[in-house]
């Protein structure tokens, strides 16, 4: 994790938590990032496609109930 660590802080991004199921090399991280940029430029680092390697890994971006109400305030 060492070298994860000091990628997640060189891109301002908290690790909140992180599941793993063994035996279908499946992953669960739940990260904070500042942006959807700051998180995407974390992702393009060889080190974290290198510990990916081994899981299937996808993306869903999440706000908080009240950043979807701000928008969607925004939005009408």
């Amino acid at each position: 994790m060492g070298k994860l660590e000091g990628l997640l802080k060189k891109h301002g991004i908290k690790l909140l938590g992180f599941w793993i199921v063994l035996n279908k090399h499946l992953s669960y991280g739940v990260y904070e990032a500042s942006s959807p940029e700051a998180f995407k430029k974390f992702g393009e680092e060889p080190d974290v496609w290198a510990a990916g390697a081994y899981d299937t890994s996808e993306t869903k971006m999440a706000v908080s109930l009240e950043e979807a109400m701000q928008i969607l305030q925004n939005a009408t």
